[in-house]
């Protein structure tokens, strides 16, 4: 098998790519293990070019115009990693049933159509008064530790606080329950078993035959079973609890068949992995990249602050329709997706199941070959983002399209840090109002700085990549502003 795999024989064998990673898909396992999957291809990019084989039968692509053919609207289907990264037993979780997790087009445009309509702009507008509660909750929580601290700054890892406040969010508009960080911290543990459950299919992925038994195993999958049990416990408590309000699951239910409503569990545990993770983490890791970034570039605080003023003198609700408006708030929501993307590495697609292979462009792909594009590599590639494609530089997105400027490069088509096509990620309006919202709601409301003995130098070193790009703790300490209007 390995003299196969190594041979001139094997169909991928022209694509260049390291020794070990071509034999077995252990190595990368290895790295996912480290949480610095991203990183490592991106380095083997630099070394061997656009096309890298990263498994016996799996390539990696940075390429923006094989973009289309693999996410577009005649692309291919998800690939094996996804049968890796299921953290639920087949026994309650029905593949067919989850919009993530399908491996069949079809299928996943049926159970797609729901979700356009549950993130539409009417089903927005429930979301948004949900949303301005909870981050002024947030607001005041932060502000509280100005008023009782001897100290005249408030201290906290804002990391911890926006992960409180996601968390809540992502309660409140698809559990209808209030989980009631904010006011206590995890003290029930939710938010440290959800982080403790992304390791093991970070390794999984990479050599899925083995997930049946990794999740059985009772010491090794223990804290899957652990995040899946919460889970299930989760969509149960749902499925039982009267309507006090329009969340998330009420319009899915609408949208796929209102009479569901007398038995919703089905549809509800086939999505609650993928609501609580993709409605919680991946929020709490962007609000605090942009942060970080924010305050290692004061130039870039300051003007955005300045802008987020004036928007609340002439709307002091700022509310999220005239945010969505704001040039420079926008910019640098998109320079820290570009370099900080919520899914760093593992976007993989791969040929539908008897087709026989996958023509992309003039390139052909045979079934059981899976390809992947990596977001953090195609956002970092001085091809598509440039100059200093590894620096913060949110002006990089206020150029006009008209503008010819020969040495700056920003190609949009590039740009997939909520993925591409109808596979992208069908929250992604509400994920731009959170990232909007409460990072102007803030600057609006605190002065904020890293705190004393804080090494930003070294911060994006603690970034792991998982399910999600997960971080670190992010010091910093804040006055309360006086607001002028």
């Amino acid at each position: 098998m390995i003299l196969y795999r190594i041979s001139p024989l094997h169909p991928l064998a022209g694509y260049p790519g390291p020794l070990l990673w071509r034999i077995t898909k252990f190595a990368p396992a290895w790295y996912g293990a480290k949480g610095k999957h991203h990183l490592q291809l991106k380095k083997l990019h630099e070394r061997y070019g656009p096309i890298v084989r990263i498994g016996p039968n799996e390539l990696s692509i940075v390429d923006k115009d094989m973009i289309p053919f693999i996410l577009g609207n005649q692309g291919m289907p998800k690939g094996t990693l996804w049968e890796g990264r299921r953290i639920l037993r087949s026994k309650n979780y029905n593949v067919n049933n989850s919009m993530v997790a399908v491996r069949d087009l079809d299928r996943h445009a049926q159970l797609r159509k729901p979700w356009n309509k549950a993130f539409g702009t009417g089903p927005l507008k429930d979301y948004e008064e949900m949303l301005t509660l909870r981050a002024g909750l947030l607001v005041d929580r932060l502000e509280s530790h100005c008023k009782t601290d001897r100290d005249p700054f408030g201290r906290v890892d804002l990391a911890k606080w926006f992960s409180f406040f996601s968390f809540d969010f992502m309660g409140d508009i698809a559990f209808a329950s209030d989980f009631s960080h904010l006011q206590d911290g995890d003290v029930h543990g939710f938010i440290k078993n959800m982080e403790d459950a992304h390791f093991l299919p970070t390794i999984v992925q990479h050599i899925p035959w083995a997930a049946k038994v990794t999740r059985a195993t009772p010491f090794i999958g223990s804290k899957l079973q652990k995040f899946g049990g919460f889970a299930l416990q989760q969509a149960k408590k749902r499925a039982e609890k009267k309507m006090l309000h329009k969340d998330l699951f009420y319009h899915l239910i609408q949208a796929t068949d209102p009479d569901l409503a007398a038995n919703p569990l089905p549809l509800i545990m086939a999505n609650t992995i993928l609501t609580i993770i993709a409605g919680s983490d991946t929020t709490a890791s962007g609000l605090t990249s942009l942060f970080f970034f924010l305050l290692r570039n004061p130039e870039c605080h300051k003007r955005l602050q300045h802008e987020i003023d004036e928007v609340a003198r002439l709307d002091p609700s700022l509310s999220p329709d005239k945010l969505a408006q704001v040039p420079y708030l926008n910019a640098v929501v998109n320079e820290t997706l570009r370099l900080h993307p919520p899914v760093a590495s593992s976007v993989q697609r791969a040929p539908k199941i008897g087709s026989g292979g996958k023509m992309l462009g003039s390139m052909f792909l045979p079934e059981g070959t899976c390809v992947t594009l990596p977001p953090y590599v195609y956002h970092r590639d001085p091809r598509y983002f440039s100059p200093n494609p590894d620096t913060f530089w949110p002006e990089r997105w206020l150029k006009n399209a008209d503008e010819s400027d020969e040495e700056s490069v920003l190609e949009r088509a590039a740009f997939i840090p909520f993925a591409a096509g109808p596979a992208n990620c069908a929250g992604k309006p509400l994920a731009m109002m959170e990232l909007r919202y409460v990072t102007a709601l803030l600057l609006r409301n605190l002065d904020i700085a890293f705190d004393d003995g804080f090494d930003a130098s070294s911060w994006e070193d603690t970034l792991t990549d998982r399910l999600v790009l997960c971080k670190g703790p992010l010091g910093v300490k804040f006055t309360k502003r006086a607001l002028k209007l």
